[in-house]
């Protein structure tokens, strides 16, 4: 048995920091300082940072900023070059285990900001050798506050989310549902409504119906971002943009538009976009839209693929893994299953965005960091689900032509189009008899004297139980 002391926190080399409070202990290797150093030790809540990408996108507006501060003389050219190089290290990932701060801290993210500033006035002084030149607060925080750069690096942050990983997957999987559509057209197959026997659709018909839902899915997504991209940065501390030089904002926001290739803009009132995040609400409610829709969507293909035996044996879905550890040969639908548990997970989330932004009081929301911690993860959930459903599983579904055909043929609700020849009320009895003696409605209809009453022909009976053309009825 190994005799070694595990290592603890009292085992961490440690140096002394000082802040506006006083002195603090930090770890001898980091590179953030006091003010980190007290919120990590004020919030140890849930063990979960902020998102890497939000981090990333307020390291990006620092960057920027150092370049435009630089142009408006407010840092010196050095200071700027310095502030900018390290600004970018940490955009680009390279020091992401230097934000330890629970994403469940202070309402406006000023805990994570001051992290941000402090690693990268660490990494900006140490390429200009060491000397503490660059402080982070009047430097790399030049003309900004927590209040508005923190809400703009979660839309930067989420905005691009939503054009690199979302939308692409969404297009994806509605690529692939319907190309299945097409392959399905003619596959005749009997219709539900209230899980009950209906009359005759093909199931590329359903597909194409589930391509559609994503594709309105996208197109509110898309809709949605672009308020999103509505920028408070410039309105420090209240909105009135105190301490911030004229032009620094919209400087700011055009060189990270260039940066990410993704038109952010300034907010036309610093006001509404910093006091409230309904624009962050309004795009997590499209995001809930689409996990609806993909609810929908895999519980029709869970249903569709049950059996083999003593289910519905629809379609096949691919066989990706066992799904039993006690019952040998059994194949379960399980991503279907995997992309309902992302599909509640978002809805969930967007509960949380919904309290969240409700929780703005006068000039700030104050559960900014949670907001982007939600939108981030129902993002990213929603991408990886949407690529994985349509690339191993609805790219490769197989119908079972025969069985579908049979079905749709031996429903009792094929009598439908017999309304008009021989009434609602014998239809109805006509269908009865089918469910009663297990007769096929065409023997029923011939049994009980219908053509030959004259009240229809054969030829008129048999067009009228073609169950592909009950798909596709003439329309004017």
């Amino acid at each position: 048995m190994s005799t070694e002391r595990p290592t603890t926190a009292q085992d961490v080399p440690m140096r002394t920091e000082r802040d506006s409070m006083g002195e603090v202990q930090v770890p001898a290797d980091a590179l953030y300082a006091a003010q980190t150093a007290r919120a990590v030790e004020n919030f140890p809540i849930s063990g979960q940072p902020v998102p890497a990408q939000i981090v990333h996108a307020l390291a990006l507006i620092k960057s920027a900023a150092a370049g435009v501060n630089a142009e408006l003389g407010v840092v010196d050219q050095t200071r700027a070059r310095a502030i900018s190089a390290a600004a970018d290290e940490v955009a680009s990932g390279q020091h992401d285990g230097n934000f330890p701060i629970d994403v469940f801290q202070t309402g406006s993210g000023t805990s994570t900001n001051m992290n941000v500033n402090e690693v990268v006035a660490t990494l900006a002084n140490r390429a200009l050798g060491g000397d503490p030149v660059i402080h982070p607060n009047d430097h790399v925080n030049a003309g900004q506050s927590s209040n508005d750069t923190f809400p703009s690096a979660i839309r930067v942050a989420t905005v691009r989310l939503v054009h690199d990983e979302l939308l692409p997957a969404l297009a994806r999987l509605e690529e692939a549902l319907a190309e299945r559509a097409t392959e399905f057209a003619d596959v005749v197959k009997a219709g539900r409504t209230h899980l009950m026997d209906a009359v005759p659709v093909t199931l590329g018909q359903e597909f194409a119906g589930y391509a559609r839902q994503i594709a309105l899915g996208r197109q509110r997504v898309e809709e949605a971002a672009g308020p999103a991209a509505e920028l408070p940065l410039g309105g420090t501390a209240a909105g009135t943009g105190l301490n911030a030089q004229p032009g620094f904002a919209a400087q700011v926001i055009a060189e990270v538009s260039r940066r990410t290739g993704v038109e952010f803009v300034e907010a036309v009132d610093h006001f509404e976009a910093q006091s409230t995040q309904d624009a962050l609400v309004a795009l997590s409610g499209a995001l809930r839209v689409v996990a609806v829709s993909l609810t929908k969507i895999c519980n029709d293909l869970r249903w569709m693929g049950s059996g083999p035996r003593a289910g519905l044996g629809e379609v096949q879905l691919p066989d990706l893994q066992p799904g039993s550890s006690i019952m040998p040969g059994k194949v379960n639908p399980v991503l279907p299953e995997a992309a309902l548990m992302v599909c509640a997970k978002v809805i969930g989330n967007d509960t949380t965005m919904t309290v969240a932004g409700a929780s703005g009081t006068f000039e700030l929301n104050v559960m900014l960091p949670v907001m982007g911690q939600v939108l981030v993860e129902s993002i990213t959930l929603l991408a990886s689900s949407s690529r994985v459903l349509a690339d191993r599983c609805i790219s490769g579904i197989t119908a079972n032509v025969e069985h579908n055909r049979e079905l749709a043929e031996s429903s009792s609700a094929i009598v439908t189009p017999l309304n008009r020849y021989i009434g609602y009320e014998a239809a109805a009895a006509v269908a009865k008899q089918s469910l009663a003696n297990r007769q096929t409605i065409r023997e029923v209809v011939l049994e009980r004297g219908h053509v030959e009453r004259g009240e229809l022909t054969e030829e008129q009976l048999d067009a009228a139980l073609d169950v592909l053309a009950m798909t596709r009825p003439p329309r004017a």
